[in-house]
């Protein structure tokens, strides 16, 4: 039936047509943002899914920043225990020297001055071997905590080793000194004493970093593959949408062009009362 009333191929060749611009569009937002789903209309299950694990991701950069905190807190405290034994070995070769019964007076006496400056170099380390305002070596704090997972449940704790004068690892007192030769004995077997308490003390702080360092590589491989976890979810394979654009291109000039040939159909009907 030839009818000016209703054009039913018009109505067919627009629907198709509203269609290709629709999928043109997905396609030109899929190029420009390169992400296949990038927003929950385009799949909600799948964009709902990729945002957990984005937040995953966020938490974990969190971690490792905590965990270089913690690992440069661990590594000043090193420095610093590591320089004070140096120094106990020191003060140990002036004690022993001044252990030494033939000798007179005055050579003990600056001796012993070169042990004094030695031991109060030690104070002054203790100190100043600080990190962002954290003490691990001077008994300010108990310990320090890393976080170890995103959502902050766990941690990795490294505790305080008291480096101090006079404390249960380094047993020489703030006012140690020598004047005899049995007072620079007595003092040589004290930092004997502390230097291997402060062996022990340096490797249970050298294990704190090294686990810390260790988990913070775990974490930076475990945040590669969550976000290439998310890449496969997410992203947009350009190749195929570049190809699947092209089609559509041409899919859009056909629709126009069967658009305007329906639209034309009725002027068909005039041919009638000529």
């Amino acid at each position: 039936m030839a009818t000016i009333n209703t054009n039913a191929g018009a109505m067919i060749a627009l629907q198709n047509l509203n269609k290709t611009n629709m999928e043109l569009e997905q396609v030109q937002t899929r190029i420009n943002t390169g992400l296949a789903v990038s927003s929950a209309k385009d799949n909600g299950g799948i964009y709902a899914i990729a945002q957990s694990m984005r937040a995953d991701v966020a938490g974990y950069s969190a971690v490792s920043n905590s965990i270089d905190l913690a690992v440069s807190t661990v590594d000043v405290a090193l420095a610093g225990g590591e320089a004070i034994s140096d120094i106990l070995i020191e003060m140990k070769e002036k004690a022993l020297a001044g252990a030494d019964s033939s000798l007179d007076t005055a050579s003990r006496t600056a001796l012993n001055e070169d042990f004094k400056a030695l031991r109060d170099q030690i104070g002054t380390i203790v100190s100043n071997a600080e990190f962002n305002g954290t003490n691990l070596i001077d008994n300010s704090v108990a310990s320090i905590t890393a976080l170890a997972n995103a959502d902050g449940s766990n941690s990795i704790t490294v505790l305080d080793e008291n480096l101090s004068l006079g404390g249960s690892i380094v047993t020489v007192a703030a006012t140690a000194s020598f004047a005899t030769s049995a007072a620079a004995s007595t003092q040589a077997t004290a930092i004997a004493a502390s230097l291997d308490n402060l062996s022990a003390s340096l490797a249970r702080l050298g294990t704190g970093s090294k686990s810390l360092e260790i988990h913070k590589t775990f974490v930076g491989k475990l945040s590669d593959a969550l976000e290439r976890g998310i890449g496969n979810l997410v992203d947009a394979d350009l190749a195929k949408e570049s190809a699947r654009l092209q089609s559509l291109q041409v899919k859009q000039q056909l629709g126009i062009q069967a658009l305007s040939i329906a639209n034309s159909a009725p002027s068909s009907i005039l041919g009638y009362f000529r």
